[in-house]
This record gives structure tokens, sequence and C-alpha cells, in this order.
């Protein structure tokens, strides 16, 4: 069944294209024999078993198109879901230390494999109200963004070479970051993101999954 999942959009069509050619040519030769050969019982028994063959043919090829369709090939791509978990405590008197645990669960019936992420820290308080107008302008009024740019604290990404990190099916990966912020700081967003790499041999597939959390400083 993995080997299913390998099979890109383009591939069915040529599959089904085919399937559908081969059951239009034995078609054809089974009515050419049952026209022709009608008197000769082995001839008919011949007709018979290619009208069979080819009505097999025809229900596998309906089965393919089907499943393509229902998109049941996509139970075959990787699924992620990310969850956070976030502390902090304080450190000297100008610091507070931010630990972000991500745990990546592989909720697909594929193995994941990742090869590049990146978490964002952002301030969402203290923020002056000139600078909320500024952000909600260009969100929800110039619509320059799709989402509200955070002014942005600490930035982290990490790349892994090929089978470094690999989740299977059901199971769960964690990586934790550890950021140190003033005291100053009050509430903070963690946006986390890791790339599909097989995003583009599979077309329609998510290109990434991300998680977003708000976190306040008390």
């Amino acid at each position: 069944m993995v080997a299913w999942a390998r099979l890109q959009q383009g591939q069915v069509l040529r599959v089904t294209v085919l399937i559908v050619g081969a059951l239009g040519l034995l078609v054809c030769v089974a009515l050419i024999l049952d026209l022709l050969l009608a008197e000769q019982g082995r001839a008919k028994d011949i007709a018979s078993i290619i009208q069979s063959f080819a009505a097999s043919l025809a229900i596998f090829a309906g089965g393919i198109y089907a499943l393509y369709k229902l998109q049941v090939f996509r139970t075959l791509e990787p699924h992620m879901t990310i969850a956070h978990q976030v502390s902090h405590r304080r450190i000297g008197d100008s610091y507070v230390h931010i630990d972000v645990t991500a745990s990546m669960y592989n909720s697909s019936k594929v193995k994941l494999e990742l090869r590049e992420g990146f978490f964002l820290l952002q301030q969402v308080a203290p923020v002056s109200d000139n600078d909320v107008e500024t952000l909600y302008a260009e969100t929800f009024e110039d619509r320059r963004f799709d989402n509200i740019q955070w002014p942005t604290l600490e930035e982290a990404a990490g790349t892994w070479e090929e089978g470094e990190l690999v989740v299977e099916p059901g199971e769960s990966h964690a990586e934790t970051l550890e950021f140190i912020v003033p005291a100053d700081v009050g509430s903070v967003l963690i946006y986390t993101y890791f790339y599909n790499h097989t995003a583009a041999r599979s077309p329609g597939a998510a290109e990434g999954w991300a998680a977003t959390t708000v976190h306040d400083i008390i």
C-alpha cells in the first residue's frame, strides 16, 4: 500500500487511460469474434472469455478512477499535527527564560521524514497604540499580510539530513528550544513551521505544517 502513495496524479491518469484503451480494444475484438464466428462454439467461448476479462478490467479501471476522484490516495500522504508546550521563569533581575517544546505527531499511515523547519518568537505585548494601529491596518485594511506581523524577538531554524528525523505512523517526536527575553516582555507568540519535502512529488499535498501559540508571561 505504501507504494501507492508514490503514484502522482499524472501517473494515475496514465494508468487509467491505458486500462480504458485496452478495455476498448478487447471489447472490439470480442464483438468481431461474436459476429464473424457466431456458429463456431469454440469462437463463442473465446469471445465469452474476452468479454469476461474486459468486464473485469472495466471494474478495475472504475475502481482506480473512483479512488482517484474520492482522493483516497490522500490517506497515504504524510500528515502531521504540532502541539506546543511552553513554560517560563525569571532569571536574574532583567530577563525571562522561555522553553518551547513542539511535539510533532504523525497522524498519517506512512512514515514522515522532516528535513527543514523553523521557530519564531514574537512579541505581542507590550506594544504601543501606534504600533497596534499600524499592524491592524497592514493586515485587515491594506491586506498586505495574511497574519499580523508581530515584532520578532528570536528566530531559530533547523535542518536534518535524509533519514535523520523520521516519525513513524502514530508516533510523536519532540523538539525543544530555549529563548531569553527581557523581563518587560508581557506576551509572546510562538510560531512553528515544518516543510513537507515530498509536496513537490505529490500534487495537492500539504506544503508544510504549522502551529501557533500565544503565551502570557506573568
